[in-house]
């Protein structure tokens, strides 16, 4: 690595300042010089304000493992760890009378509900579907799935019988959001427009309209013979696409080839847990691919069979509405860009000799690439706003240095106040019991709060490591504490304001590949009264939006305003076992946790991917990053500690798992297997290290043991600078 000083207190990685200055800054309004002046101001102000953050964190954690101590053996009395929790200050009085007032908020996180999609922006091809999932067709997403029934694997080709199931359940689904007059969809044999509306002959001749007209609002083609047809309900739209000359509308009697829903409202383009980004040459790739959804000119080449072709943002949609007005609707998901947690230090930027928290670099430089967006574009953003998700802050004194963070970055780059607005993640237990408080700090620019269950599981662990042995995994998410904690984000967001101006948000499906399950069990999350909540991928979205088209989110959030927010007694109760489980018990909690740990390790270290879909012990494939690591590890780091397993057992079932995570990836050509020289092998020793190191990490993090291991490996291979 070779730095390049450019104030008296600042140097920049030479590979990352020829970035900025070559590619990031042009067209943004920004010189360099002005920008690296700038960085040095926030960094001489913000590196002692984290300091005393990350140091407060630690005396806060000694003090609880302290009480904890001092308590061992004694039936648990939550008032008393109240009352102890607000001496040492982790509790702040909540607010009173604070609303939220947000302005220039884009429709997609204000106004309509639907899914959310998180996805690794250092993968070109990933992000651009990301981007694009805004329009997804529904018959792929039903005929490619479980959503409908299982594929017949012994079908090869088309399967008309498949296809109309997928069909028929399409049908059903405009009967539902947009139902005719008379009849149904089902029995339709062509659409026109007469009289600006919507126009339907049925099969016996019968000439019908929508029961309720205002759902039809535009169309493609001819009045005579629509190419499209746009329906809307809850803020959703709908394209009915009509070509009798398509392999399946030549074959459907109004020549219905595919229905278009519009899914993925929102986009979290992550820099964070979903990335393994560890030196400059990995950042620059991050940085380099949000520019190129900022400034529109992100592409990337794919393959199908023998065909290459470039994949580039898609184009707005348009469409002519009611009397003959042209209707524009945006082509790509709403984005928001996700930069890393406060407690990670980079040295792709130094101050006064000090590798600085990269999150302070993060802030920075995306907001910085934006700008080619709200100055210029307006292709994302049609407000003139910055969406930036914050993750892993503890309590409101963290939010308020986002919030004063992002004023300096506005002053830095000329923008008006509150042109970046943030996304709080829910995920730690400080902000959990303070989350009115978080609201407060950020209350002029907040619009997205998000529940995260693992990562704010993998704190709750952490946090109470002395208590006791924790629960298994799946008895953990029966108890009190996780309902209190669902419940009090919706209802303390709602009382301050959320709804009609900020999201409220749910966490992920993580399981890509059961659309059946998930359509029976996600509708529980606008039902809850969130308007938005993360799946797994862009056919998940076209999925789940159904039940945004099937529950009216206001609805529900003006039902559940005015009721009584839980208190914290629930909350603070740590999900801990008192009998000692079975020794099967423990085995089978073993294997699960450590082939989870191994399989998403060994990715990471080997082949530096952040997120991906990893086999569970069953077969089962789930979306896993680092905060379903986190968990997993600090799980069996608390029993470790706790004695209901030894170092031994843990040892065994690394080297037993080794060997399943190897043989789940035999057919990969670029995986590398553990087995049989373990004692050399980065990525099983960095699995070692999460379990065995994992109750000294801060907070329960797994990125110092990621980062450290994956460039020693890529030192091994003489990639890392």
């Amino acid at each position: 690595m070779t730095n390049r000083i450019v104030t008296d207190r600042l140097s920049v990685d030479t590979a990352l300042l020829n970035f900025v200055e070559g590619q990031a800054l042009p067209g943004s309004g920004i010189e360099p010089a002005a920008f690296w002046r700038g960085m040095e101001a926030i960094l001489a102000e913000f590196m002692p304000r984290n300091d005393a953050l990350l140091a407060r964190r630690a005396e806060l954690q000694a003090s609880i493992d302290a009480w904890w101590r001092e308590h061992k053996g004694l039936a648990f009395d939550v008032a008393a760890h109240t009352a102890f929790l607000r001496d040492i200050g982790y509790l702040v009085p909540e607010p009173q009378g604070v609303m939220i007032d947000t302005a220039n908020v884009d429709p997609e996180i204000a106004e309509v509900a639907g899914p959310q999609l998180v996805v690794p922006v250092s993968n070109a091809r990933y992000a651009l579907n990301a981007a694009n999932a805004r329009w997804v067709s529904l018959y792929d997403a039903l005929y490619g799935t479980d959503a409908i029934e299982p594929p017949d694997p012994s079908v090869r080709g088309y399967d008309p019988v498949r296809g109309a199931k997928v069909i028929g359940f399409a049908r059903g689904l405009l009967d539902e959001i947009a139902p005719l007059a008379q009849g149904s969809h089902a029995q339709a044999g062509a659409y026109s427009i007469a009289n600006d509306q919507l126009s339907v002959r049925l099969l016996d001749g019968t000439q019908t309209g929508l029961a309720q007209p205002d759902r039809y609002c535009g169309w493609r083609g001819t009045p005579t013979e629509p190419t499209a047809v746009l329906l809307r309900n809850n803020g959703l739209h709908v394209e009915i696409c009509i070509d009798r000359k398509h392999l399946i509308g030549s074959t459907d009697a109004a020549g219905i080839a595919d229905l278009l829903v519009e899914a993925a409202l929102t986009t979290i383009q992550d820099c964070e847990d979903s990335v393994a980004a560890v030196d400059a040459a990995d950042k620059i790739g991050v940085y380099r691919n949000w520019l190129g959804l900022m400034n529109g000119q992100l592409k990337t080449q794919l393959s199908k069979g023998k065909q290459t072709f470039t994949r580039r943002l898609a184009e707005d949609r348009r469409y002519t509405g009611p009397e003959g007005r042209e209707l524009t609707l945006p082509g790509r998901s709403l984005m928001l860009v996700r930069n890393v947690g406060q407690h990670m230090r980079s040295n792709i930027v130094q101050f006064d000799g000090q590798d600085v928290y990269e999150t302070l670099v993060d802030a920075c430089i995306t907001v910085a690439i934006a700008l080619h967006d709200v100055r210029s574009l307006r292709a994302n953003s049609r407000k003139g706003s910055i969406y930036v998700v914050k993750s892993k802050m503890h309590g409101p004194e963290e939010v308020r240095l986002a919030n004063d963070l992002f004023d300096r970055v506005e002053d830095m780059l000329g923008l008006p106040r509150h042109t970046v607005k943030i996304g709080v993640m829910d995920e730690e237990r400080r902000t959990s019991a303070n989350l009115a408080a978080c609201i407060a700090e950020a209350r002029h620019r907040i619009v997205f709060i998000n529940t995260g269950f693992l990562d704010r599981t993998g704190d709750e662990i952490h946090t109470s490591m002395q208590a006791g042995p924790v629960l298994p995994k799946e008895q953990v998410k029966t108890q009190p504490w996780i309902g209190a904690y669902e419940q009090r984000n919706v209802l303390i967001a709602l009382s301050m304001g959320f709804a009609g101006r900020a999201q409220i948000g749910k966490g992920m499906w993580a399981m890509p590949d059961q659309m059946a399950d998930m359509l029976k069990a996600k509708i529980a999350h606008p039902q809850a009264g969130a308007n938005t909540a993360w799946v797994p991928s862009p056919t998940a979205a076209a999925l789940h939006v159904l039940h945004y088209h099937r529950v009216d989110v206001r609805k529900a959030q003006a039902a559940l305003a005015g009721r009584p927010i839980p208190g914290t007694d629930d909350l603070l109760t740590p999900p801990l076992m008192h009998d000692l489980p079975s020794a099967q018990t423990v085995k089978n909690e073993l294997d699960n946790n450590i082939q989870g740990i191994l399989g998403y390790v060994v990715r990471w270290i080997d082949q530096g991917v952040g997120c991906s879909k990893v086999p569970d012990i069953h077969d089962v494939n789930l979306m896993e990053d680092r905060a379903t690591l986190r968990i997993s590890s600090q799980h069996v780091a608390n029993w470790l500690y706790h004695g209901v397993c030894t170092p031994a057992q843990v040892r065994e079932t690394l080297a037993r798992m080794a060997g399943v995570v190897d043989q789940q990836n035999a057919g990969d050509a670029g995986y590398q297997p553990m087995t049989p020289a373990l004692a050399g092998n980065i990525a099983f020793q960095a699995a070692c290290d999460l379990i065995f190191k994992g109750r000294e990490q801060p907070s329960g993090y797994t990125e110092f043991i990621l980062s450290a291991r994956r460039r020693e490996f890529k030192a091994s291979k003489g990639e890392h600078r």
